[in-house]
């Protein structure tokens, strides 16, 4: 073990009880969509303490409503703000972001929860509650890397970039403003949950809305009407055998199971106005997966098509055509050559710190890694703490060694990367 690499190890886990404190205020600081303000006061005030060149960053849909990637989330449009904290502007050497968002979804029902959701309670070196997985963590994680290197004394020959974004749950707003404002580098580590696996790959999703019609008339005279309901339940296991039929069409690699690479789900349904009549119309939402090196174009297209050739093959679909929206996030794929040197780079620094093999894995969700691969030109990974199964779940937690270590990871990729 090298002289630095002793000196993380060691100032790192002095820290843990200052790291746990952090995460905790920040679990405990509500930070929905559209309410991120508190969250992003304690982000500021903490990139402040640590001497970096810090802004606040407005987030207005004018500035990016134009940009191909804008996606339009139904929130405020000009009250929201990102974070940044920059060490060493003026140096020469590469640059690198260090990404996260602070927005998290909503909690569901507070009996699933075993204590508040906002509780940051820690128990069994975890801590618990909403966005303590996805991903403010995560997030922790990057900014006390910057903690340890400048608490032993190491400088950078390249500026390192904190970003805390809003807006990554319903489209990317956040990350997008700071790539149509200048903020770039030489390279990204998005710091979502990804236990720790190196994931240069995502697959996208497509947010949609189906709307069914059917025929209303009373119950008790149902063969007279059109159910909609049923006419949904039909498309719906068409979609189940279209999900199937795509992943025996695309061949990806990096994924763990080739049969969950882009899947298509219904979220949300609404159907009927009254118990004892025929239901004139279902409206549901979903999203639908984009396999990597797909277009969003193309997807839409394989789903527009499927929907007419299914409606086609009934009578009353055919002349009464369900409508499909595109609406809210529209995430495209992306990915980083897995070769590329960030990737090379977090690898060592990941196999130095934990004696073993990383591992590189593509994801089969959405992320802001497809803005900075695919709109800025910046290669970009995610690599976090924290089991993406438990994200937008109850009981949501973090493993606190797996924030040390990715602590001591980052803290060695900041060597690695920013020393060449």
């Amino acid at each position: 073990m090298t002289n630095l690499q002793t000196l993380i190890e060691s100032k790192t886990n002095e820290l843990k009880n200052e790291i746990i404190s952090f995460i905790q205020q920040l679990v405990q600081t509500p930070s929905l969509a559209n309410d991120e303000g508190s969250v992003q006061k304690i982000i500021f005030d903490k990139l402040q303490s640590l001497n970096l060149q810090s802004e606040a960053i407005p987030v207005k849909f004018e500035d990016i409503k134009d940009h191909p990637a804008f996606n339009d989330d139904g929130f405020s449009p000009d009250s929201r703000i990102n974070v940044i904290g920059q060490w060493n502007t003026d140096q020469k050497g590469r640059s690198l972001i260090l990404n996260g968002h602070v927005d998290v979804v909503p909690t569901g029902p507070e009996k699933l929860w075993n204590e508040s959701p906002w509780s940051g309670a820690v128990k069994d070196d975890r801590i618990y509650g909403r966005g303590s997985c996805d991903m403010k963590a995560g997030l922790a994680s990057a900014i006390f890397a910057i903690q340890v290197l400048k608490s032993i004394g190491f400088e950078p020959k390249g500026n390192i970039m904190i970003q805390s974004v809003i807006g990554e749950e319903s489209g990317g707003c956040g990350t997008l403003t700071n790539i149509v404002k200048g903020y770039t580098g030489d390279a990204a580590v998005i710091l979502e949950p990804t236990s720790l696996k190196l994931c240069p790959i995502q697959s996208g999703a497509l947010t949609f809305r189906l709307t069914i019609p059917g025929k209303a008339t009373h119950a008790a005279m149902r063969w007279d009407g059109v159910s909609a309901i049923e006419k949904f339940n039909m498309i719906n296991q068409s979609i189940i055998e279209l999900e199937k039929q795509r992943h025996s069409s695309f061949s990806v690699k990096y994924y763990e199971s080739p049969e969950r690479v882009a899947p298509i789900n219904i979220g949300t349904i609404k159907g009927g106005e009254w118990h004892s009549t025929v239901p004139e119309s279902v409206v549901v939402e979903g999203r639908f997966g984009v396999f990597p090196g797909e277009s969003v174009s193309d997807a839409r297209m394989a789903f527009s098509d499927h929907l007419k050739k299914v409606s086609n093959a009934d009578s009353w679909l055919k002349e009464n055509p369900l409508i499909l929206e595109w609406f809210e996030g529209q995430f495209e794929s992306g990915k980083t050559d897995v070769e590329h040197s960030i990737i090379n780079n977090l690898k060592m620094a990941y196999e130095k710190v934990n004696n073993s093999s990383a591992k590189i894995e593509g994801v089969t969700y959405g992320s802001d890694l497809r803005l900075f691969t695919n709109h800025a030109d910046i290669p970009a990974v995610l690599f976090g703490p924290g089991d993406v199964t438990l994200a937008h779940s109850a009981n949501e937690y973090v493993e606190i060694e797996e924030v040390l270590t990715c602590i001591k990871t980052i803290s060695n990729l900041i060597i690695n990367w920013c020393e060449e």
